[in-house]
Protein backbone atom coordinates (compact mmCIF):
# COMPACT_ATOMS: atom_id res chain seq x y z
CA UNK A 1 0.00 0.00 0.00
CA UNK A 2 1.60 3.72 -1.33
CA UNK A 3 1.81 5.89 1.94
CA UNK A 4 1.19 9.43 1.62
CA UNK A 5 5.06 10.92 1.84
CA UNK A 6 5.52 8.61 -0.87
CA UNK A 7 2.44 9.43 -3.24
CA UNK A 8 3.52 13.50 -2.85
CA UNK A 9 6.79 13.09 -3.47
CA UNK A 10 5.51 11.19 -6.96
CA UNK A 11 3.10 13.68 -7.34
CA UNK A 12 5.77 16.15 -6.71
CA UNK A 13 8.53 15.23 -9.05
CA UNK A 14 5.65 14.75 -11.79
CA UNK A 15 4.53 17.99 -11.82
CA UNK A 16 7.39 20.44 -9.80
CA UNK A 17 10.28 20.21 -12.25
CA UNK A 18 7.88 21.12 -14.82
CA UNK A 19 6.21 23.75 -13.94
CA UNK A 20 9.36 25.01 -12.28
CA UNK A 21 11.24 25.52 -15.61
CA UNK A 22 8.35 27.07 -16.77
CA UNK A 23 8.61 29.80 -14.26
CA UNK A 24 12.36 30.26 -14.92
CA UNK A 25 11.68 30.92 -18.67
CA UNK A 26 8.40 33.17 -17.61
CA UNK A 27 10.55 35.23 -14.98
CA UNK A 28 13.56 35.37 -17.42
CA UNK A 29 11.34 36.36 -20.15
CA UNK A 30 9.47 39.35 -17.18
CA UNK A 31 12.79 40.74 -16.26
CA UNK A 32 16.04 40.27 -19.28
CA UNK A 33 15.09 43.94 -20.22
CA UNK A 34 17.29 44.70 -17.14
CA UNK A 35 20.62 43.05 -18.86
CA UNK A 36 18.89 44.74 -22.40
CA UNK A 37 19.12 48.09 -20.83
CA UNK A 38 22.88 47.51 -20.40
CA UNK A 39 23.27 47.91 -24.12
CA UNK A 40 19.67 49.19 -25.34
CA UNK A 41 19.27 52.18 -23.94
CA UNK A 42 22.67 53.55 -25.84
CA UNK A 43 21.39 52.02 -29.03
CA UNK A 44 18.08 53.54 -28.91
CA UNK A 45 19.08 56.75 -26.43
CA UNK A 46 16.40 55.74 -23.58
CA UNK A 47 16.31 57.73 -20.92
CA UNK A 48 15.82 56.21 -17.02
CA UNK A 49 12.81 57.17 -16.98
CA UNK A 50 12.08 56.06 -20.33
CA UNK A 51 13.34 52.48 -19.59
CA UNK A 52 11.71 52.20 -15.96
CA UNK A 53 8.57 53.71 -17.64
CA UNK A 54 8.49 50.65 -20.52
CA UNK A 55 9.95 47.73 -17.72
CA UNK A 56 7.58 48.73 -15.18
CA UNK A 57 4.14 49.16 -18.15
CA UNK A 58 4.16 44.99 -18.57
CA UNK A 59 2.53 44.99 -15.23
CA UNK A 60 -0.21 47.67 -16.35
CA UNK A 61 -1.27 45.11 -19.65
CA UNK A 62 -0.62 42.14 -16.93
CA UNK A 63 -3.27 43.76 -14.00
CA UNK A 64 -5.74 44.05 -16.30
CA UNK A 65 -6.37 40.71 -17.85
CA UNK A 66 -5.16 38.50 -14.83
CA UNK A 67 -8.79 38.24 -13.09
CA UNK A 68 -10.31 37.31 -16.57
CA UNK A 69 -7.29 35.04 -16.87
CA UNK A 70 -7.74 32.99 -13.84
CA UNK A 71 -11.60 33.04 -13.87
CA UNK A 72 -10.68 31.41 -17.76
CA UNK A 73 -8.59 28.74 -16.89
CA UNK A 74 -11.50 27.16 -14.57
CA UNK A 75 -13.78 27.03 -17.71
CA UNK A 76 -11.27 25.92 -20.03
CA UNK A 77 -9.23 24.47 -17.88
CA UNK A 78 -5.43 24.56 -16.59
CA UNK A 79 -3.48 22.34 -19.42
CA UNK A 80 -4.60 24.31 -22.31
CA UNK A 81 -4.99 27.77 -20.58
CA UNK A 82 -1.36 27.56 -19.11
CA UNK A 83 -0.34 26.15 -22.90
CA UNK A 84 -1.86 29.54 -24.46
CA UNK A 85 -0.18 31.59 -22.05
CA UNK A 86 3.57 30.59 -22.46
CA UNK A 87 3.36 30.35 -25.99
CA UNK A 88 1.81 34.05 -26.64
CA UNK A 89 4.41 35.59 -23.86
CA UNK A 90 7.41 34.06 -25.64
CA UNK A 91 6.16 35.05 -29.45
CA UNK A 92 6.16 38.70 -27.97
CA UNK A 93 8.92 38.47 -25.47
CA UNK A 94 10.90 37.35 -29.28
CA UNK A 95 9.17 40.34 -30.89
CA UNK A 96 10.85 42.60 -28.24
CA UNK A 97 13.59 42.71 -31.09
CA UNK A 98 11.90 44.80 -33.30
CA UNK A 99 11.80 47.83 -30.31
CA UNK A 100 13.32 51.17 -32.35
CA UNK A 101 11.31 53.88 -30.25
CA UNK A 102 9.79 54.91 -26.59
CA UNK A 103 6.61 54.32 -28.22
CA UNK A 104 7.48 50.22 -29.11
CA UNK A 105 8.96 49.97 -26.26
CA UNK A 106 6.15 50.71 -24.33
CA UNK A 107 3.22 48.61 -26.73
CA UNK A 108 5.69 45.36 -26.70
CA UNK A 109 6.00 45.72 -22.97
CA UNK A 110 2.40 46.14 -22.30
CA UNK A 111 1.22 43.25 -24.95
CA UNK A 112 3.69 40.93 -23.08
CA UNK A 113 1.79 41.61 -19.63
CA UNK A 114 -1.15 40.96 -21.70
CA UNK A 115 -0.26 37.53 -22.66
CA UNK A 116 1.81 36.59 -19.29
CA UNK A 117 -0.92 37.44 -17.42
CA UNK A 118 -2.66 34.50 -15.51
CA UNK A 119 0.60 32.20 -15.63
CA UNK A 120 1.57 32.69 -11.93
CA UNK A 121 -1.40 32.76 -10.42
CA UNK A 122 -2.98 29.97 -12.45
CA UNK A 123 -0.34 27.53 -11.10
CA UNK A 124 -0.76 28.68 -7.25
CA UNK A 125 -4.23 27.98 -8.30
CA UNK A 126 -3.37 25.03 -9.67
CA UNK A 127 -0.91 23.35 -6.96
CA UNK A 128 -4.00 24.25 -4.35
CA UNK A 129 -6.28 21.20 -6.34
CA UNK A 130 -3.14 18.70 -5.53
CA UNK A 131 -1.80 20.12 -2.47
CA UNK A 132 -3.47 20.39 1.10
CA UNK A 133 -2.51 23.85 3.26
CA UNK A 134 0.28 21.97 5.80
CA UNK A 135 2.56 21.70 2.54
CA UNK A 136 1.73 24.37 0.37
CA UNK A 137 4.52 26.85 1.46
CA UNK A 138 7.25 24.45 0.74
CA UNK A 139 5.79 23.39 -2.49
CA UNK A 140 5.01 27.21 -3.61
CA UNK A 141 8.99 27.56 -2.27
CA UNK A 142 10.07 25.12 -4.87
CA UNK A 143 7.90 26.37 -7.74
CA UNK A 144 8.49 30.11 -6.99
CA UNK A 145 12.50 29.16 -6.50
CA UNK A 146 12.29 29.35 -10.18
CA UNK A 147 12.98 33.46 -9.54
CA UNK A 148 16.20 33.13 -7.93
CA UNK A 149 17.15 30.42 -10.34
CA UNK A 150 16.29 32.65 -13.43
CA UNK A 151 19.14 35.22 -11.87
CA UNK A 152 21.30 32.34 -11.63
CA UNK A 153 20.98 31.04 -14.78
CA UNK A 154 19.55 34.03 -16.58
CA UNK A 155 22.44 36.57 -15.77
CA UNK A 156 25.44 34.55 -17.10
CA UNK A 157 23.14 33.43 -20.35
CA UNK A 158 22.11 37.46 -20.79
CA UNK A 159 25.76 38.62 -20.50
CA UNK A 160 27.40 35.81 -22.68
CA UNK A 161 24.50 36.64 -25.62
CA UNK A 162 25.07 39.95 -25.63
CA UNK A 163 28.95 39.72 -25.57
CA UNK A 164 28.90 36.91 -27.96
CA UNK A 165 25.87 37.10 -30.44
CA UNK A 166 26.25 41.19 -30.80
CA UNK A 167 26.69 42.19 -34.69
CA UNK A 168 25.65 38.31 -35.34
CA UNK A 169 22.89 38.58 -38.85
CA UNK A 170 22.85 42.34 -38.35
CA UNK A 171 21.20 42.32 -34.83
CA UNK A 172 22.62 43.89 -31.82
CA UNK A 173 23.24 41.82 -28.55
CA UNK A 174 20.26 43.12 -27.20
CA UNK A 175 18.07 41.83 -29.91
CA UNK A 176 19.62 37.93 -29.78
CA UNK A 177 18.78 38.45 -26.44
CA UNK A 178 15.14 38.37 -26.57
CA UNK A 179 14.84 36.31 -29.42
CA UNK A 180 17.15 33.63 -28.31
CA UNK A 181 15.30 33.84 -24.44
CA UNK A 182 11.89 34.45 -25.76
CA UNK A 183 11.55 30.88 -27.96
CA UNK A 184 12.32 28.56 -25.44
CA UNK A 185 8.59 29.74 -23.68
CA UNK A 186 6.94 28.76 -26.89
CA UNK A 187 8.34 24.80 -26.94
CA UNK A 188 7.44 25.10 -23.30
CA UNK A 189 3.74 25.78 -24.48
CA UNK A 190 3.41 22.82 -26.38
CA UNK A 191 5.20 20.66 -23.90
CA UNK A 192 2.43 21.03 -21.68
CA UNK A 193 -0.76 20.08 -23.41
CA UNK A 194 1.41 16.71 -23.04
CA UNK A 195 2.51 16.74 -20.07
CA UNK A 196 0.41 18.88 -17.43
CA UNK A 197 -3.41 17.16 -16.33
CA UNK A 198 -6.11 19.21 -14.85
CA UNK A 199 -6.80 17.85 -12.24
CA UNK A 200 -6.23 15.20 -9.99
CA UNK A 201 -9.17 13.30 -11.73
CA UNK A 202 -7.97 13.40 -15.45
CA UNK A 203 -4.41 11.76 -13.94
CA UNK A 204 -4.01 8.81 -16.08
CA UNK A 205 -0.49 8.27 -14.34
CA UNK A 206 -2.48 7.52 -10.70
CA UNK A 207 -4.91 4.95 -9.93
CA UNK A 208 -8.07 5.00 -8.24
CA UNK A 209 -6.87 4.19 -4.21
CA UNK A 210 -4.51 7.21 -5.10
CA UNK A 211 -6.42 9.62 -6.22
CA UNK A 212 -8.74 8.90 -3.29
CA UNK A 213 -5.81 9.37 -1.05
CA UNK A 214 -5.09 12.62 -2.45
CA UNK A 215 -8.65 13.94 -1.93
CA UNK A 216 -8.78 12.99 1.09
CA UNK A 217 -5.67 14.75 1.99
CA UNK A 218 -7.28 17.96 0.81
CA UNK A 219 -10.21 17.09 2.28
CA UNK A 220 -9.03 17.30 5.38
CA UNK A 221 -8.15 20.88 5.43
CA UNK A 222 -12.22 21.03 5.38
CA UNK A 223 -14.02 23.94 3.48
CA UNK A 224 -12.13 27.03 2.66
CA UNK A 225 -12.94 30.49 5.15
CA UNK A 226 -14.52 32.16 2.00
CA UNK A 227 -16.02 30.59 -1.03
CA UNK A 228 -17.68 34.03 -2.01
CA UNK A 229 -18.85 34.93 -5.30
CA UNK A 230 -17.21 37.94 -7.49
CA UNK A 231 -18.71 40.82 -5.73
CA UNK A 232 -17.48 39.24 -2.42
CA UNK A 233 -14.23 38.96 -3.27
CA UNK A 234 -13.96 42.41 -4.60
CA UNK A 235 -15.54 44.05 -1.29
CA UNK A 236 -13.23 41.77 0.50
CA UNK A 237 -11.28 44.21 3.17
CA UNK A 238 -9.18 40.94 3.79
CA UNK A 239 -8.25 40.68 0.27
CA UNK A 240 -7.38 44.02 -0.42
CA UNK A 241 -5.32 44.21 2.83
CA UNK A 242 -3.16 41.14 1.32
CA UNK A 243 -3.14 42.75 -2.11
CA UNK A 244 -1.48 45.84 0.11
CA UNK A 245 1.26 43.87 1.58
CA UNK A 246 2.22 42.03 -1.53
CA UNK A 247 2.61 45.26 -3.19
CA UNK A 248 4.59 46.15 -0.69
CA UNK A 249 7.01 43.14 -0.72
CA UNK A 250 7.21 42.84 -5.10
CA UNK A 251 8.13 46.78 -4.93
CA UNK A 252 11.36 44.96 -3.57
CA UNK A 253 11.42 42.50 -5.65
CA UNK A 254 11.38 44.34 -8.95
CA UNK A 255 13.23 47.28 -7.32
CA UNK A 256 16.19 44.46 -7.04
CA UNK A 257 15.23 42.36 -10.06
CA UNK A 258 14.97 45.52 -12.76
CA UNK A 259 17.59 47.16 -11.24
CA UNK A 260 20.18 44.58 -9.80
CA UNK A 261 22.61 44.22 -13.07
CA UNK A 262 23.16 48.59 -12.70
CA UNK A 263 23.27 48.55 -9.39
CA UNK A 264 26.61 45.95 -9.85
CA UNK A 265 27.87 48.29 -12.78
CA UNK A 266 27.37 50.94 -10.18
CA UNK A 267 30.35 49.35 -8.11
CA UNK A 268 32.50 49.44 -10.56
CA UNK A 269 32.21 46.13 -12.80
CA UNK A 270 31.90 47.08 -16.12
CA UNK A 271 31.86 44.12 -18.46
CA UNK A 272 28.38 42.80 -19.37
CA UNK A 273 29.13 39.16 -19.32
CA UNK A 274 31.04 39.98 -15.25
CA UNK A 275 28.08 41.25 -14.40
CA UNK A 276 26.00 38.65 -15.12
CA UNK A 277 27.91 36.35 -13.48
CA UNK A 278 27.81 38.69 -10.63
CA UNK A 279 24.31 38.36 -10.70
CA UNK A 280 24.31 34.67 -10.18
CA UNK A 281 25.51 34.78 -6.54
CA UNK A 282 22.69 37.16 -4.79
CA UNK A 283 20.28 34.58 -6.07
CA UNK A 284 21.78 31.12 -5.54
CA UNK A 285 21.75 32.44 -2.29
CA UNK A 286 18.19 33.52 -2.28
CA UNK A 287 16.75 30.00 -3.86
CA UNK A 288 18.53 28.40 -1.22
CA UNK A 289 16.66 30.87 1.90
CA UNK A 290 13.44 30.55 0.60
CA UNK A 291 12.81 27.32 0.42
CA UNK A 292 14.72 26.50 4.10
CA UNK A 293 12.05 28.95 5.05
CA UNK A 294 9.21 27.69 4.03
CA UNK A 295 10.01 24.12 5.11
CA UNK A 296 10.10 25.90 8.67
CA UNK A 297 6.67 27.68 8.32
CA UNK A 298 5.30 24.66 7.23
CA UNK A 299 7.04 22.51 9.90
CA UNK A 300 6.06 25.08 12.91
CA UNK A 301 3.10 26.23 11.17
CA UNK A 302 3.98 30.07 11.97
CA UNK A 303 3.24 32.23 8.87
CA UNK A 304 3.27 36.31 9.99
CA UNK A 305 7.03 36.12 11.33
CA UNK A 306 8.00 34.41 8.42
CA UNK A 307 7.25 36.99 6.23
CA UNK A 308 7.91 40.29 8.36
CA UNK A 309 11.65 39.22 9.29
CA UNK A 310 12.60 38.73 5.40
CA UNK A 311 10.74 42.03 4.53
CA UNK A 312 12.62 43.78 7.23
CA UNK A 313 16.01 41.95 7.06
CA UNK A 314 15.57 42.36 3.17
CA UNK A 315 14.88 45.78 3.25
CA UNK A 316 18.07 46.63 6.12
CA UNK A 317 20.47 44.58 3.49
CA UNK A 318 18.80 46.83 0.62
CA UNK A 319 20.06 49.75 2.75
CA UNK A 320 23.47 48.34 3.75
CA UNK A 321 24.49 48.13 -0.45
CA UNK A 322 23.68 51.65 -1.05
CA UNK A 323 26.27 52.21 1.81
CA UNK A 324 29.21 50.06 0.46
CA UNK A 325 27.52 51.34 -3.32
CA UNK A 326 31.24 51.63 -3.96
CA UNK A 327 32.51 48.58 -2.98
CA UNK A 328 32.05 45.66 -5.61
CA UNK A 329 32.68 42.87 -2.07
CA UNK A 330 30.48 44.14 0.17
CA UNK A 331 28.01 45.71 -1.76
CA UNK A 332 27.00 42.28 -3.53
CA UNK A 333 27.25 40.76 -0.01
CA UNK A 334 24.40 43.35 1.03
CA UNK A 335 22.67 42.85 -2.48
CA UNK A 336 22.52 38.61 -1.63
CA UNK A 337 21.30 39.27 1.52
CA UNK A 338 18.48 41.46 0.22
CA UNK A 339 17.85 39.42 -2.30
CA UNK A 340 17.41 36.12 -0.17
CA UNK A 341 15.10 38.78 2.28
CA UNK A 342 12.70 39.72 -0.36
CA UNK A 343 12.35 36.54 -2.26
CA UNK A 344 11.96 34.27 1.02
CA UNK A 345 8.43 36.38 1.74
CA UNK A 346 6.89 35.25 -1.03
CA UNK A 347 6.21 31.29 -0.65
CA UNK A 348 4.90 32.11 2.82
CA UNK A 349 2.81 34.72 2.11
CA UNK A 350 0.65 32.36 -0.35
CA UNK A 351 0.18 30.35 1.78
CA UNK A 352 -2.33 32.93 3.56
CA UNK A 353 -4.66 33.32 0.91
CA UNK A 354 -4.85 30.11 -0.69
CA UNK A 355 -5.95 28.62 2.96
CA UNK A 356 -7.99 31.28 3.16
CA UNK A 357 -9.97 31.19 -0.10
CA UNK A 358 -11.67 28.62 -2.29
CA UNK A 359 -13.54 27.82 -5.52
CA UNK A 360 -14.41 30.99 -7.64
CA UNK A 361 -13.17 32.58 -5.29
CA UNK A 362 -9.59 31.35 -5.02
CA UNK A 363 -9.23 31.83 -8.84
CA UNK A 364 -10.48 35.73 -8.49
CA UNK A 365 -9.16 36.48 -5.06
CA UNK A 366 -5.80 35.09 -5.71
CA UNK A 367 -5.64 36.84 -9.37
CA UNK A 368 -6.79 40.27 -7.80
CA UNK A 369 -4.39 39.81 -4.99
CA UNK A 370 -1.61 39.30 -8.07
CA UNK A 371 -2.26 41.77 -10.12
CA UNK A 372 -2.67 44.02 -7.70
CA UNK A 373 0.36 43.39 -5.93
CA UNK A 374 2.37 43.49 -8.98
CA UNK A 375 1.45 46.99 -10.06
CA UNK A 376 4.14 47.52 -7.82
CA UNK A 377 6.44 46.29 -11.02
CA UNK A 378 5.35 49.27 -12.71
CA UNK A 379 5.84 51.72 -10.45
CA UNK A 380 9.23 50.24 -8.98
CA UNK A 381 11.09 50.53 -11.83
CA UNK A 382 9.43 54.14 -12.77
CA UNK A 383 9.80 55.67 -9.43
CA UNK A 384 13.69 53.95 -9.10
CA UNK A 385 14.15 55.42 -13.16
CA UNK A 386 12.80 58.87 -12.25
CA UNK A 387 14.69 59.31 -8.98
CA UNK A 388 17.99 58.56 -10.83
CA UNK A 389 17.04 61.46 -13.64
CA UNK A 390 16.28 63.73 -10.87
CA UNK A 391 19.04 62.83 -8.37
CA UNK A 392 21.83 61.44 -10.42
CA UNK A 393 21.67 58.24 -8.13
CA UNK A 394 20.22 54.68 -7.83
CA UNK A 395 20.42 54.66 -4.35
CA UNK A 396 17.74 57.10 -3.61
CA UNK A 397 15.44 55.09 -5.51
CA UNK A 398 16.68 51.96 -3.10
CA UNK A 399 15.90 53.97 -0.27
CA UNK A 400 12.34 54.02 -1.10
CA UNK A 401 12.38 50.35 -2.34
CA UNK A 402 13.45 49.70 1.26
CA UNK A 403 11.05 51.30 2.90
CA UNK A 404 8.21 49.73 1.36
CA UNK A 405 9.49 46.52 2.44
CA UNK A 406 9.96 47.52 5.75
CA UNK A 407 6.19 48.87 5.80
CA UNK A 408 4.87 45.34 4.32
CA UNK A 409 6.19 43.24 7.02
CA UNK A 410 4.65 45.92 9.53
CA UNK A 411 1.55 45.53 7.98
CA UNK A 412 1.54 41.62 8.47
CA UNK A 413 2.25 41.73 12.01
CA UNK A 414 -0.60 44.31 12.22
CA UNK A 415 -3.36 42.16 10.15
CA UNK A 416 -2.04 38.97 10.11
CA UNK A 417 -2.07 36.49 12.96
CA UNK A 418 0.58 33.58 13.47
CA UNK A 419 -1.12 30.68 11.66
CA UNK A 420 -1.81 32.91 8.72
CA UNK A 421 -5.44 33.93 10.01
CA UNK A 422 -6.51 37.37 9.14
CA UNK A 423 -6.87 39.54 12.37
Amino acid sequence: MITTETLYARVTWRLLPFLFLCYVVAYLDRVNVGFAKLQMQADLQFSDTVYGLGAGIFFVGYFLCEVPSNLLMLRVGARRWIARIMASWGLLSAAMLFTSSPVSFYVMRFLLGVAEAGFFPGVILYLTYWYPAQRRARIVAVFMSGVAVAGVVGGPLSGWIMSHFGGSGGLAGWQWLFLLEGLPAVALGVLTLALLDDGIDDANWLNDEEKALLKHELARDGAPHAQWGLRHVFGSSRVWILALVYFLLVMGLYGVGFWLPQLIRNSGVQDVLDIGLLTAIPYGIAAAAMILIARHSDRSGERRWHVALAAFIGAAALLASTHYANNPVLALAALSVATAGILSTFPVFWSIPTAMLGGSAAAAGIAMINSLGNLAGFVSPYLVGAIKDATHSTANGMLLVAACLAAGGALVLLCVGSKGEML
